[in-house]
């Protein structure tokens, strides 16, 4: 599913040592584009230093990166679903497809200007193909659950489900995990509920 991607945009899939290097600005990425919503996320270096370790200790994690010239701009992470939370793990019990199955995709993040060009097309199939290459039958993620009322959702949201629907991915029925971070404005961490979506690959 190759997609042309604009001039100065290039797209890589990192492992190891390279994975390692970026996650600083991964951290970073995070903060700045989570911080909108629907995650509303007040982010630190120190909390995000402390959840990226999952893909330092992962042996078949994968970063794919998008990069304009050097810098990143846009980041997808993913591990085999039993090295990631424990909370993330935990909904899928009893559902017939068993974690060692299941690549975890944990998060797309991509700054605004760089949406719209085929990013987020590459970022699905590099971890799709990094599931295949790893024998698991299926990838998942999870987005959050935010009330229709909610005071601080824009009036002009529009969310991704017609993208993710349109990848082959569909919403599983009673899939919610829990997890908690600072939302914007807020005095401490809150629970949030996640939808989880899958599909076979």
């Amino acid at each position: 599913m190759s997609r042309d991607l604009p001039d100065g945009i290039a797209v890589r899939a990192l492992r190891g040592a390279a994975l390692e290097a970026a996650l600083d600005d991964v951290a970073r990425l995070r903060i700045a584009v989570f911080r909108d919503w629907p995650y509303l996320y007040d982010g630190s270096l120190e909390y995000e230093r402390e959840y990226l370790q999952t893909y330092r200790d992962s042996a078949d994690a994968l970063l794919v990166g998008a990069f304009f010239g050097d810098v990143l701009v846009g980041a997808s992470t993913s591990t085999p679903m039993e090295d990631h939370a424990e909370a993330f793990a935990a909904p899928f019990a009893g559902r017939g497809v068993a974690l060692e199955h299941i690549l975890y995709g944990a998060e797309s993040v991509l700054l605004p200007e760089y949406r719209g060009k085929g990013i987020g097309h590459r970022f699905f199939d590099l971890r799709e193909d990094h599931a295949r290459a790893l024998g698991r039958s299926h990838v998942a993620f999870c987005s959050v659950m935010r009330p229709e009322d909610h005071p601080l959702r824009p009036a002009t949201y529009r969310t991704n489900d017609a993208f993710w629907q349109g990848r082959g991915y569909a919403p599983l029925a009673g899939v919610v995990a829990e997890f908690s971070w600072k939302d914007v404005g807020e005095e401490g961490e809150t629970v949030k509920p996640l939808q989880f979506w899958m599909r076979k690959v």
